[in-house]
């Protein structure tokens, strides 16, 4: 059997279940203050947008080594084979690119 508790005791255990609630509803006012909404979705658009970022990183560092390894030999000298017929492509394209706004120009 349980002992019964003293008035005291009880007294005691509502004082501290208040002090609970009390601080519970602190906390759900602090969580739905307008400043903290909008500072908790600051932080997540900041870490999206830090997480693409580095992501996008990786990848184009990625996509920058392997391009140079096609250009570029081990030793570090360019492989003109390979330099040569990108860049002709690199200036066709401008060429076109320069022909077609002038027509639009016009």
């Amino acid at each position: 059997m349980s002992e019964a508790r003293t008035p005291a005791q009880i007294e005691a255990d509502i004082v501290r279940r208040r002090q609970d609630l009390a601080v519970t509803l602190d906390e759900i006012g602090v969580r739905l203050h307008p400043k903290t909404i909008m500072d908790d979705a600051k932080a997540k658009a900041s870490a999206a947008v830090d997480r693409t970022a580095g992501r996008a990183y990786v990848a184009v560092n990625r996509l920058v080594s392997d391009v140079r390894g096609q250009l570029v030999s081990e030793e570090g000298a360019p492989r003109l084979e390979r330099i040569i017929p990108v860049a002709m492509i690199g200036v066709a394209v401008v060429g076109l690119l320069a022909l077609g706004s002038k027509k639009r120009h016009k």
